[in-house]
């Protein structure tokens, strides 16, 4: 035996093709790890992309409100009451629905998210909504969401060549003066930002005075959550009071346990584990099992079974850090897919990288502890 060469390492470098195999299975199961965790991360981040951009620090909504796609109306006055604590600056209402968009080139109408909200202050910290706020002062019309889905119709492209771009909002005519960039969810494929009159003028039957949001501003200086204390107490409990992070904790925490996409996504990730450990068990099962001869002999000669022990766990220790490379690189390749064909933001991150990377060692760990117990069979009375 080469003293400079680990034990482990010319273990499983002697039969290739079975390392292959291997490095294959453990490649498969991560990529299937990275892509059930990127895809649940990205549920999570992009239905809170526009809670995140909201430029104020308590929002009132609803207390019957569950997410953005099952929001409750209520009284604005409800809202305005909170000018009357003194570190109170300003406070906005803001009007959103679900409605219908004609693609002005097929005439098929979509789901569309649009918000209304008074034209006088930014309110959103996105691409391309300062700038446009002056023009949604006029009558029937909309921002539109760059990063809309293609079935809305190439609007984008059209509006930068200069090009006249109407559509049918909700059966209403509907002239598109600006674009901003929010992106898709999955919650809404497409969005729109317009007036709050001009919101009323769309839905139509909505009672002006009956919003969906409330935003608050604090002044300069004022504690966020003793503010939301004491709005807590001063404003009726039909209406909930929530800082901006708990606002975007509250739409997070319906994803994750009040419908079964965050459930799925996290039973595949474990489905990922348990398939890469059935993987190297097998793969190290049946190293040991070729190799028990050889054990044996070690044995004999006077190394101990702990010894054996830390040749195992060094080879599954190996295909771990082996098998994480391709399955990584490739996970990048599937993540720039995903994010072509779904708009949905699926990036890797540095936490996610490193989170796989542990599964994988526990995962490879728990296998090789498992097959080593195939190693107290290894008798040298056996062998000799």
């Amino acid at each position: 035996m080469n003293k400079k060469i680990p034990l482990s390492w010319l273990q499983l470098t002697r039969e290739r093709t079975r390392l292959a195999v291997a490095l294959a299975g453990i490649a498969f199961a991560d990529i299937l790890m990275f892509m059930q965790l990127g895809f649940r991360d990205a549920l999570y981040y992009s239905n809170v992309r526009f809670h995140s951009s909201l430029q104020g620090d308590i929002v009132l909504i609803n207390s019957q409100s569950s997410a953005v796609l099952a929001m409750r109306s209520f009284s604005q006055r409800r809202l305005y009451k909170a000018l009357e604590l003194p570190t109170v600056e300003s406070v906005h209402p803001i009007y959103l629905d679900y409605t219908t968009w004609k693609n002005p080139i097929t005439g098929r109408p979509r789901s569309i998210l649009i918000f209304g909200m008074n034209p006088e202050t930014n309110l959103l910290n996105l691409p391309g909504v300062q700038e446009n706020l002056e023009k949604l002062k006029l009558p029937d019309v909309v921002l539109f969401d760059r990063s809309s889905r293609v079935e809305y119709g190439p609007i984008a492209a059209d509006f930068d060549q200069g090009k006249t771009v109407t559509a049918e909002v909700r059966r209403r005519r509907t002239r598109v003066v600006g674009l901003f960039t929010l992106g898709a969810s999955f919650g809404a494929d497409g969005n729109l930002i317009t007036s709050d009159v001009n919101f009323l003028r769309i839905f139509n039957t909505r009672q002006k005075g009956l919003i969906d949001i409330g935003l608050i501003k604090l002044k300069p200086g004022a504690n966020v959550n003793a503010v939301a204390e004491d709005l807590k107490k001063y404003i009726p409990k039909e209406i909930n009071v929530l800082t901006k992070q708990e606002f975007i904790d509250f739409e997070r925490n319906y994803w994750a346990s009040s419908t079964a996409i965050g459930f799925i996504f996290t039973l595949g990730t474990i489905m990922g584990f348990i398939v890469g450990t059935v993987i190297v068990y097998q793969i190290l099962y049946t190293e040991v099992s070729d190799h028990l001869a050889e054990y044996a002999t070690l044995k004999a000669i006077g190394y101990t079974h702990n010894y054996l022990l830390k040749v195992i766990l060094q080879e599954a220790f190996l295909l771990a850090v082996l098998g994480y490379f391709p399955g990584i690189f490739f996970s990048l390749f599937m993540y720039q897919s995903a994010r072509e064909a779904t708009l949905l933001p699926v990036f890797m991150s540095f936490d996610r990288a490193t989170t796989v990377l542990i599964l994988t060692i526990i995962m490879c760990f728990v296998s090789g502890a498992i097959a080593v117990r195939k190693l107290r069979s290894a008798d040298p009375a056996d062998i000799f």
